[in-house]
């Protein structure tokens, strides 16, 4: 069933594997075409603000010249200052003297022919008077912009405001006023609310009615520039890029299908590899010092099991314990350290009845039915009394309540002691702990590690200790790596550590040998002393 569960779980996967990067693939081109059109529409509504700016800059310079000279407004030198005017600016068709709606004279007809404008459209909070659609009899094909400002005007041609794209004629282009929401000048489809678009920003791009729009604010008056681009310029883009990423998002989703592949294949093979790492004896031990922080006296190992593959390559108990405890070996592992133990340590546990070795044990253990007798067959073979050994098990394997109960006073009634591992990192109560029949209790190492850092867990360590006082149970801090940590837990009554600070994982004969070293220097300097 679990193998079932396992193959069904890699087809999600290596189809979401392949199916998200395509996803992404196609999510990105849209993105980046989005992007790209942006800049595009962008592009254009700029330049049409840049066309605005420079006619704008233009007409007021020529209406200051106009209003500074001393000559009467329609003289032959007024005339011949519009005509120089005229000629010296890019935008500017004409200017002219105006009163009422008639230009009287003007650079393009002189004081002879009097101009019809009509009406302002409307007047712009600059104070100008704006005709956006005025058409002459000698060009009435041809429709003009005036912009008044004072007594004089200037004759604008409204195309050559958007007189860009030329390349692309139904990009939708138009020079458009804040104030009123009416195109000076415009081509194509352009909805005049758009500029609402802007807000208090200088652009804004958005999709709406079939179009990319760009819409960009002048810094110099009160108008707009707008471009409008199709969608299907989108769409072609959109395609352009889909024909470059989505091949990469295929290979992506190919190479990641394969990995999740590999690694469901290897997941599945582990319970086998573990299966026969047991029956070929492939699993030893190394044993890490137990110190008593008071003495700096090794009193006892931690047994911790290591896995030595045929490639010799040692895999960490993080990778094989929980499959074994997944597929039901865990006690099969438990029986083989309780041996690895019997002859790496059993000599020396008869010789030196005060010294200890940690066992670690799972709730699988506690539940078969002949484990304590395994434990007592061992103790007979290494000729060791049960108080040799402490039983650890793990916070989150007392959750059984009566499993845990029972078990542990079963194990205290024959002497064997136990502790409560990586304490802190479960979810048990005080009055729950109160309820077991428990030796010691481990401090996690993530505890240990925040002590003098600041970091919140860093409070932690002193509620557990407070904890285990309150408990009767002794200490064995895990993971100590500095001096001053260890200092920190000696002034506060916890008894034991273990960690790098004292010695890493070895053989049993290494111990062994520092042991006798460790005694051989105290009696060389009680000697001396």
């Amino acid at each position: 069933m679990k193998k079932t569960v396992i193959v069904l779980f890699t087809l999600i996967l290596v189809a979401a594997g392949i199916g998200l990067p395509l996803w992404l693939a196609i999510e990105e081109s849209a993105r980046q075409a989005f992007k790209a059109e942006s800049t595009h529409a962008l592009g254009y509504a700029r330049d049409v603000v840049l066309r605005v700016d420079e006619t704008g800059r233009q007409v007021q310079v020529a209406v200051r010249r106009l209003e500074a000279q001393a000559a009467p407004p329609c003289s032959p030198a007024s005339i011949d200052l519009m005509r120089d005017i005229d000629l010296a600016s890019t935008y500017i068709q004409a200017v002219g003297y105006v009163e009422g709606s008639r230009m009287l004279c003007s650079s393009i007809a002189g004081p002879e022919r009097i101009l019809e404008l009509g009406p302002p459209s409307y007047t712009s909070s600059g104070g100008a008077l704006v005709r956006s659609d005025v058409r002459f009899p000698f060009a009435p094909q041809h429709s003009y912009v005036v912009l008044q400002f004072g007594r004089y005007a200037a004759i604008l041609h409204g195309r050559l405001l958007i007189d860009t794209a030329k390349g692309e004629a139904d990009v939708s282009l138009a020079a458009i006023s804040v104030d009123y929401s009416a195109p000076l000048s415009a081509r194509g489809y352009v909805d005049p609310t758009w500029v609402a678009r802007l807000g208090n920003a200088r652009e804004a791009v958005f999709s709406e009615d079939g179009h990319i729009v760009a819409v960009v604010r002048s810094t110099g008056f009160q108008a707009a520039g707008i471009a409008a681009v199709p969608l299907r310029y989108l769409e072609a883009r959109s395609h352009d890029f889909a024909m470059r990423l989505v091949p990469a998002g295929l290979l992506a989703g190919i190479v990641l299908s394969l990995a999740i592949l590999f690694l469901a294949r290897h997941q599945m093979a582990l319970p086998a590899a573990v299966k026969a790492a047991l029956r070929r004896k492939e699993f030893f031990l190394e044993y890490q010092p137990v110190v008593d922080l008071r003495t700096g006296k090794w009193m006892g190992v931690e047994a911790l099991v290591r896995w030595r593959r045929p490639t010799g390559e040692i895999v960490m108990p993080d990778m094989f314990i929980p499959i074994a405890e997944q597929h039901e070996l865990i006690v099969q592992l438990t029986e083989q350290v309780l041996t690895g133990v019997c002859h790496d340590a059993g000599s020396y546990l008869q010789s030196h009845p005060d010294f200890h070795v940690g066992i670690n044990v799972s709730p699988a253990d506690f539940h078969t039915p002949n484990f304590m007798h395994k434990l007592q067959l061992k103790l007979e073979a290494m000729q060791a009394r049960p108080g040799n050994l402490i039983l650890e098990v793990t916070e989150r394997g007392l959750l059984d309540p009566v499993v845990a109960r029972e078990t542990t006073g079963s194990l205290r009634r024959h002497g064997f002691a136990v502790a409560i591992d990586d304490f802190g990192t479960g979810y048990s109560s005080l009055s729950y702990l109160e309820s077991l029949e428990l030796d010691y209790l481990k401090i996690d190492r993530s505890f240990i590690e925040a002590i003098g850092t600041g970091a919140p867990t860093s409070q932690v360590v002193g509620h557990i200790i407070g904890m285990a006082k309150d408990l009767g149970l002794c200490m064995i801090a895990e993971g100590v790596e500095s001096q001053a940590q260890a200092e920190f837990l000696r002034k506060r009554g916890v008894q034991y550590a273990q960690g790098w600070l004292f010695g890493r994982s070895m053989a049993f004969s290494d111990i062994v040998r520092r042991i006798e070293e460790m005694e051989q220097e105290a009696g060389a300097v009680q000697v001396a002393g």
